[in-house]
């Protein structure tokens, strides 16, 4: 837990929340921190050794350097059984232009954007001039192309602030995102993999983001009490249904494994799309995945029992 990313502290909150749930199940849990400079916290010999000797590997890093393969191709070398997605499904679903693409390239609906690299970066009128030729306009969401938790998000209404945008996310990655504004419902899926090889989802998640945040930020996600989470999300059960089939479809089309957060947009006047995917969500007792995982009927710890079950399963 911990890691280099700037969901540093997100991921030791939910380390913390994982390591209670496993002693609870009857099991030894040993935390490894990796700090915020992307340092073995132990030492790096001192956890290979340690990681070797465990039944279970559980990367509960987010973001860059834990959940977009890296830890996952390590972990591989050790030989080690490791909770969730292996490398390739890490790596492209941490990478929202990929992810796009490939999701695409089988037919399912996207979040419409356009990837800015380069000299698009720094030259504002060339960037726009890339965004119209994409069919977008103002307002648009400007954003990383790798990270979560909105770090580095903005929503630009103008030139001004489009410049600004772009060079906020380019601090975090040097390919940057831009996406037309969907309005509509924001609505989460949680896909968990069973140690029998199935896979299904919990009810659905809506949120109701802070309004005094422009959009569901990183201050309305960890620091807001406004902000508010219906789940199950009221939904027409054809549209339950729709949702649940492409949340699915996506984890098998990007070969993940152990679980995912799905999170979609639903327009009013239009179809659902998909607005991105994590194959390590948020995990502290307060997070989105285990709280759908809650209306269905299964504990935090029922949870991460799972996870573990599937992971030793798999390895």
């Amino acid at each position: 837990m911990g890691g280099a990313s700037p969901e540093h502290q997100v991921s030791l909150a939910s380390g913390r929340g994982i390591a209670k749930a496993v002693e609870i199940l009857g099991h030894t849990a040993i935390p490894l921190v990796i700090d915020a400079k992307g340092n073995w916290v132990d030492g790096q010999h001192e956890a290979i050794e340690i990681l070797q000797a465990c039944d279970v590997t559980v990367p509960a890093l987010h973001g860059e350097g834990g959940e977009d393969g890296t830890l996952q191709g390590f972990l591989n070398q050790l030989k080690v059984p490791y909770v969730g997605s292996g490398v390739a499904a890490s790596a492209v679903g941490l990478d929202k232009h990929l992810t796009k693409a490939v999701l695409k390239a089988h037919g399912i609906a996207v979040t419409p954007g356009v990837t800015l690299s380069g000299p698009d970066l720094t030259d504002t009128e060339a960037a726009m001039q890339t965004i119209k030729a994409a069919g977008l306009d103002f307002p648009v969401f400007v954003k990383p192309g790798n990270g979560g938790s909105s770090y580095g998000v903005t929503r630009a209404t103008d030139l001004a602030s489009l410049a600004q945008a772009i060079a906020d996310a380019a601090d975090v990655d040097p390919h940057v995102l831009v996406e037309r504004e969907m309005v509509g419902r924001e609505i989460d899926l949680a896909v968990l993999q069973f140690p029998d090889g199935h896979v299904d989802t919990a009810p659905a998640l809506e949120i109701h983001s802070d309004p005094s945040q422009p959009f569901f930020n990183a201050t309305a996600k960890y620091d807001s009490t406004a902000t508010r989470f219906v789940v199950p999300a009221p939904l027409d059960p054809a549209l339950a249904e729709r949702l649940r089939r492409t949340a699915i479809e996506v984890f098998e089309v990007l070969g993940c494994e152990g679980l995912a957060r799905v999170d979609f947009f639903v327009p009013a006047d239009g179809e659902p799309v998909v607005n991105e995917i994590n194959t390590f969500p948020g995990f502290t007792p307060a997070s989105q995945f285990p709280r759908m995982w809650a209306a269905a009927g299964m504990s935090y710890a029922d949870v991460v029992d799972t996870l573990l079950r599937t992971a030793a399963a798999n390895g």
